[in-house]
């Protein structure tokens, strides 16, 4: 059974998805703008800070035993010694 719709009925529903996808349009165009400026934030963020090496030398005297360095983790940049390793290598 076929029922019709009329023209001024018809002209509403388009008159009110024209609105809903504009709306849907300018919600898409703020979201990709907020991404963008998301981004560019994150970009200014990370480069604030500058990546830094550094070679660290380390001569060990001795004596007449064998001296390990122990260099475990970041102790402001000292590392301890054990000289109380009096083996001799082969």
């Amino acid at each position: 059974m076929e029922q019709s719709v009329s023209q001024y009925t018809h002209e509403q529903d388009m008159a009110r998805m024209e609105r809903m996808n504009k709306r849907l349009f300018i919600l898409a165009l703020v979201l990709v703008i907020l991404l963008v400026g998301s981004n560019i934030g994150w970009l200014i963020y990370e480069s604030q800070y500058q990546v830094m090496q550094s070679t660290v030398e380390q001569e060990v005297d001795t004596g007449e035993g064998n001296a390990t360095v122990i260099g475990i983790g970041n102790y402001n940049g000292e590392s301890e010694t054990d000289s109380n390793n009096t083996e001799e290598s082969p």
